[in-house]
């Protein structure tokens, strides 16, 4: 099947998702969206077991889908620009230090608290799982996913405080996990054989040099946006930042995502108040929330449907399941020691680590990340407990941590 005719399918099927959810759901759109897909998945599933075509023909539809460069190649580029174009960079600053801890020391630990917790109960349930392959479903499962935090942060109402938390932290820690577990993935396929300072360049050179060209890229964007006064053209030049810097950010082999998010921020803030007209920054922001919207739409459709592709046992399904408080654990924990360590100097609401636990989805970079594995007797076991803990964190967590934030009055 042609790239376009896979295109059409997936926005007629997001298009009618999206209806049923307005029309009858009324869930939060993607969170509707991908419960639709979801129910539609487990449907087709059962008639496939009755050897009916639906589910063979669904199937052989996805095969022809990447996610994992569909996502990580494409959708999250546009995604992350349009989050980070809208994030105030005062509130931003004035919660670096949160955000700097939670993206980086909260990933690390969260990462080696579920490795070492998933090695432990993979044992337990007598799946055999080695360290490393657990430590990398921990780097993949630990990031928050801004794509699905931003979405659901749109109807929470929490403080704007709290907003720029969530945000910064989601918007820069998935940078830092696909860093960690590419690392995790060379160690793995070397064997153990990487010295540390190898490790310390690569974190360097990925991270800090994602940052960088982020900076520079969006600086020449932003120069080249007070030159001109056509929104047309303006609109242009942001669709050139964001799929030619993530593209040339790739090839450097930087961090594509923190480019592309430190970028947006400059764009969304120095670029919006010094570079364009109020005509120029209506049609922005209605062009890249229509993007944002489509690519949501479509993404968490595809999230799904992806349930039809993966492989379930009665084994695997506990251990998804017993690995979603596992998550939740590590997660209140990476959280809570640095929120604790910064209380000292700046005062934070009572509930803001509760919160900031629940506030924490995960979404489809984590799927996109278990589905880039290598082949391997592992990966379905992976794969599987991801998918898990990715429908719980959006359909439990993201429909009820409005409802917390609102109960604890969270600031």
């Amino acid at each position: 099947m042609d790239p376009l005719s896979v295109v059409s399918v997936l926005l007629t099927v997001a298009a009618a998702f999206g209806y049923l959810n307005e029309r009858y759901l009324r869930l939060p759109t993607t969170i509707g969206l991908m419960f639709i897909a979801l129910v539609m998945s487990l449907a087709l599933a059962v008639l496939g077991r009755f050897g009916l075509a639906p589910a063979h023909a669904v199937r052989g539809f996805l095969a022809h889908i990447d996610f994992n460069e569909v996502l990580m190649h494409g959708m999250l580029s546009f995604l992350l620009f349009a989050g980070a174009l809208h994030v105030n960079l005062e509130d931003l600053s004035r919660n670096r230090w949160t955000v700097g801890l939670l993206a980086t020391g909260g990933v690390i630990v969260s990462t080696a608290l579920i490795g070492i917790g998933a090695y432990g109960l993979f044992g337990i349930l007598g799946i055999d799982v080695p360290l490393i392959d657990c430590l990398l479903f921990g780097a993949l499962i630990s990031p928050t996913d801004p794509i699905a935090v931003l979405a659901v942060l749109k109807s929470v109402g929490v403080s704007r405080d709290l907003e720029a938390k969530i945000a910064g932290e989601s918007l820069f820690n998935d940078g830092v996990g696909v860093v960690v577990f590419l690392v995790l993935l060379g160690i793995a396929a070397e064997g153990g054989g990487v010295r540390a300072g190898d490790i310390g360049l690569l974190f360097a050179r990925e991270a800090l040099g994602g940052a960088v060209f982020g900076l520079a890229a969006g600086y020449v964007a932003y120069r080249m946006l007070r030159g001109v006064d056509h929104y047309s053209v303006e609109v242009l030049i942001t669709l050139a930042l964001v799929a030619g810097g993530y593209a040339l950010a790739d090839h450097l082999h930087l961090s594509g995502p923190i480019a592309i998010v430190v970028a947006g921020l400059l764009i969304g803030n120095h670029g919006r108040l010094l570079a364009m007209s109020a005509t120029t920054r209506a049609h922005l922001d209605t062009f890249w929330e229509l993007v944002d919207e489509t690519l949501n739409a479509v993404l968490f459709v595809l999230i799904g449907l992806e349930v039809l592709v993966l492989t379930f046992t009665p084994t695997l399904l506990v251990a998804g399941l017993l690995a979603i408080p596992l998550v939740l654990v590590a997660r209140f924990v990476s959280v809570g020691v640095p929120v604790r360590l910064i209380g000292r100097a700046r005062e934070f609401s009572p509930h803001a680590v509760p919160v900031l636990t629940w506030g924490g989805l995960r979404g489809g970079i984590s799927v996109a990340l278990a589905l880039s594995l290598p082949p391997g007797p592992h990966r379905p076991v992976i794969l599987a407990v991801t998918y898990i803990v990715v429908v719980f964190s959006i359909l439990v967590q993201g429909l009820t941590v409005g409802r917390l934030a609102r109960a604890a009055g969270a600031g």
